[in-house]
């Protein structure tokens, strides 16, 4: 499928209703103000929140850009970006309620692990008055449903819809690039090395990848208990020695891995991408994160593919998205 049409198909989907990339409950927004997240909990807003401490860094980062920063009050550990986030109050799961309770918050956000792995914590703060949600979208479809439930949750309702648009002209923008490209290349995205896994089909890697103009050679990868990490194997990997133009690896937290350890697998000698000294590493937080610096991972991946395309056109394009090229 041509990047354009792959585009134009995950974009033309309406509705606002998102499903949990861990195998658990949907989770939607209706009547602009009804929420129901992804640990089953239905929540009407009528007024926006506004001493927010967010436990997972796609939500701090999304909160940032929708201009949230006052009303955020606390945050993980290691928080990396943007880099005010590294100046606010540090908050864990695995803290004493007692610590939260003191901050005095009206909305703790989480995503489905945390909600399912510290029932206690979270029983505790909403026996408190204090609303949980959780939310972790897998898609880019349901990325756009997320982006507007934290505009409601933080009366940013207009800042979500304009975030959502840029983000959908710059998605746009790259694949209309990628369709100059005569003869795409066919790639193995790697999720984690030492599992030989990959991403499910419509993870949003394969979206970034798929943008950006490459073939995926695991299209038929299942996914694992529902999430958007998909079991392939390196027998199957082998298989397509022949044809595999180039060798992606997330890097990061879930895959610590080095070009020397893929190169060094065995049997990887036999793999094209290995032979021609195509394996390249990208980071995980600007392809896995469901944030508009999904958009720097498309040019990553645009870059490394079709540099010669991409190169020329790729800052104007972030840029214009209001994000920073390097």
């Amino acid at each position: 499928m041509k990047p354009t049409a792959f585009l134009l198909l995950l974009i033309s989907v309406s509705g606002w209703a998102g499903a949990l990339p861990e195998g658990g409950a949907e989770f939607a927004l209706t009547d602009g103000k009804h929420i129901t997240d992804q640990g089953g909990r239905r929540r009407v807003v009528d007024q926006p929140f506004g001493r927010i401490i967010s436990l997972y860094g796609a939500h701090t980062e999304n909160l940032f850009a929708l201009g949230l920063e006052r009303e955020i009050i606390g945050v993980t550990q290691h928080e990396s970006h943007p880099p005010a986030a590294a100046h606010k109050p540090v908050f864990s799961y695995h803290d004493d309620p007692e610590k939260f309770l003191a901050a005095r918050p009206d909305l703790v956000l989480v995503r489905p692990m945390i909600d399912r792995g510290y029932r206690p914590l979270m029983e505790r703060l909403e026996k408190s008055g204090i609303a949980v949600v959780s939310l972790q979208p897998g898609t880019v479809q349901e990325m756009y449903v997320y982006w507007q439930i934290l505009g409601v949750l933080g009366g940013r309702q207009a800042e979500a819809a304009a975030m959502a648009a840029r983000f959908q002209r710059a998605v746009a923008a790259f694949a209309a690039l990628a369709d100059r490209v005569e003869t795409p290349k066919r790639v193995y995205f790697e999720a984690i090395h030492s599992k030989m896994k990959t991403f499910s089909p419509d993870s949003m890697p394969i979206f970034a990848l798929q943008t950006a103009g490459g073939i995926n050679l695991a299209a038929d990868a299942a996914p694992v208990r529902g999430t958007n990490i998909a079991a392939y194997g390196k027998e199957r990997i082998l298989s397509h020695a022949a044809e595999l133009d180039v060798y992606l690896a997330q890097h990061g937290v879930m895959n610590q891995v080095s070009r020397q350890t893929i190169i060094a697998a065995p049997g990887f000698a036999a793999l094209k991408a290995v032979r021609e000294n195509a394996v390249f590493l990208v980071d995980e937080s600007i392809v896995a994160r469901p944030t508009p610096r999904l958009l720097l991972g498309i040019a990553a991946l645009g870059r490394i593919l079709y540099p010669s395309v991409f190169e020329p056109s790729a800052a104007a394009i972030l840029q214009a998205a209001g994000l920073d090229p390097q």
